[in-house]
């Protein structure tokens, strides 16, 4: 079915969440039972919910005993390989109180730009959500190298939401909604709606975030609903507090209209 606005949400069959690091590790890993009691409320009513989840690097680097993200490709790979693991056991344990088991998903920018690993990831995704699995979707740190990384997984999100034919798309984050200009500035709009098509010219939009350790920032969100509303994907982008409301058809955040829909995919024109 294709999702024509908030108020469809409900009738959504399947959707892709993509969570941010910041909003699941250090202080605000309190975050992940919450986002997970949303998930699986949707899951309850016969959703098909996938999670893209950022996370790796930051959540392994407190055991590497890191203040700060590594620059060095060796040590993030390090990192998201320790962390990777501790991220899949706090959300699997949060989902153990609702009886749901979660598949992990690692993919790098090359299995969604060439035919075959493309297929054989959009094989198993659709298996895993037949079987009522929910997917848990996140870049392959450990293996990517800056050549092929997707460099954000808001990307790697918007992605995904095309390959596997979503109905809607939702990035959520640390701010509710984009805004016309950096939201603690004087003089800053919520963003309601971007018709397709819409450019936002004269819009100020932020190319980082504001917690240090994640590389997506507003720009990167706006870029990705771009991808996926071309794709006939709904995108809605808010806060990750918020992602409740926004899987019941709340009037928040930034919604974009989804274009109609395609027969065949552009993941790898996307990536090209």
């Amino acid at each position: 079915m294709t999702v024509r606005d908030r108020d469809g949400i409900v009738d959504a069959k399947r959707i892709v969440v993509k969570v941010g690091s910041s909003s699941i590790s250090g202080e605000n890993t309190g975050q992940i039972r919450p986002l997970v009691d949303a998930l699986a409320a949707a899951y309850g009513r016969g959703v098909e919910v996938v999670l893209v989840s950022s996370g790796a690097i930051a959540t392994g680097m407190p055991y590497l005993r890191l203040d700060e993200r590594p620059d060095d490709l060796a040590t993030q790979q390090a990192a998201a390989s320790v962390g990777q693991n501790l991220l899949m056991v706090r959300y699997q344990d949060a989902l153990d109180r609702f009886g749901i088991i979660a598949g992990q998903v690692l993919l790098t920018a090359g299995d969604l730009e060439n035919a075959t690993p493309r297929s054989n990831a959009q094989r198993a995704v659709d298996r895993l959500l037949a079987l009522r699995i929910i997917p848990i979707v996140n870049e392959n740190d450990t293996v990517a190298t800056h050549e092929i990384r997707f460099g954000d997984n808001d990307r790697l999100a918007a992605l995904v939401a095309e390959l596997i034919g979503a109905d809607l798309l939702v990035l959520l984050s640390d701010v509710d909604a984009l805004y016309t200009r950096p939201p603690h500035l004087e003089g800053a709009e919520r963003i309601a709606h971007v018709p397709v098509g819409d450019e936002l010219a004269g819009i100020e939009i932020g190319s980082t975030g504001r917690a240090g350790v994640g590389t997506g920032g507003a720009e990167t969100k706006v870029s990705a609903a771009r991808i996926a509303a071309a794709a006939g994907v709904a995108v809605l982008i808010t806060a990750t507090p918020l992602v409740s409301d926004a899987l019941n058809g709340a009037p928040i955040g930034t919604w974009f209209d989804p274009a109609p829909r395609r027969h065949t995919g552009h993941a790898e024109a996307a990536l090209a």
